[in-house]
């Protein structure tokens, strides 16, 4: 076990009735129209691709601090929509399949060592900021999917990554069914001059909107990444299992 998962909280209380409606009002409030987000998908079963794959639950990977610092570390979600069934009436008709309609939200939580703790996720607009604390900005939605890399990122300022105690990467749907078999998201972390490290989902389930993949700890100022992929139905359920002590409402920051 990691050492995020030995500092994890049992407190706290529980807001099931309304992150799950705010789970239902994420698709009017974000407006990303139909970002996909298959453009930057990395297929793990491509063995021409030069990264490092953490694919099971538990999986670490530590990369030691270089001697002039981490730099602009880029942490990208991407995503692949399986196809389905085209139940539409031409659909059935002509037994068309289509691309699943379903479509995700990156965001993270912060310690730093000062025992500042935060979000940074589009909804609740907690975009956050790079050149001061807590040096995390995340992106605009590519919104299309179409064009090359990441469909959402968030730049780390690897220049103060002394200055982090740990942070924990997670995607939430706010669009579309929540079944996670149909989008098989990914979370690929690129530091400079090094393989990108992707994070894929150990297990697949459906019914619950968020899922915890990924999360990257400071040990003696270098970083430890860790494939967590667990699920639960909101913001707070989470926060609470992984200690951050954050107060919630409506699935976002209060």
């Amino acid at each position: 076990m990691s050492s995020g998962d030995n500092s994890r909280s049992r407190t706290g209380t529980s807001s099931v009735g309304s992150l799950m409606e705010a789970t239902r009002e994420r698709s009017e409030f974000s407006g990303h129209g139909r970002a996909l987000g298959a453009a930057g998908y990395i297929d793990p079963n491509d063995q021409s691709i030069n990264a490092d794959f953490l694919g099971r639950r538990n999986d670490t990977l530590s990369v030691s601090p270089p001697a002039g610092g981490f730099g602009d570390v880029r942490i990208g979600a991407a995503w692949d929509n399986q196809m389905v069934a085209d139940t539409s009436f031409l659909g059935k008709l002509l037994k068309r399949k289509k691309t699943a309609d379903i479509d995700l939200d990156l965001g993270i939580l912060y310690e730093m060592k000062n025992g500042q703790r935060g979000a940074v996720q589009a909804f609740g607009g907690l975009m956050g900021a790079y050149n001061v604390e807590p040096y995390l900005s995340l992106s605009g939605d590519e919104r299309t999917g179409n064009s090359e890399g990441e469909d959402e990122y968030v730049h780390l300022n690897g220049a103060h990554w002394n200055e982090f105690k740990r942070i924990l990467i997670y995607v939430y749907i706010y669009q579309g069914a929540m079944d996670w078999a149909m989008v098989r998201p990914q979370i690929q972390i690129r530091v400079p001059e090094i393989n990108p490290m992707v994070v894929t989902l150990s297990s697949h389930q459906k019914g619950l909107g968020l899922c915890a993949i990924a999360g990257i700890e400071n040990v003696r100022e270098g970083m430890r990444v860790i494939n967590y992929t667990e699920y639960f139905p909101g913001h707070a359920e989470m926060d609470r299992a992984f200690g951050y002590g954050i107060e919630w409402v409506g699935g976002h920051k209060s």
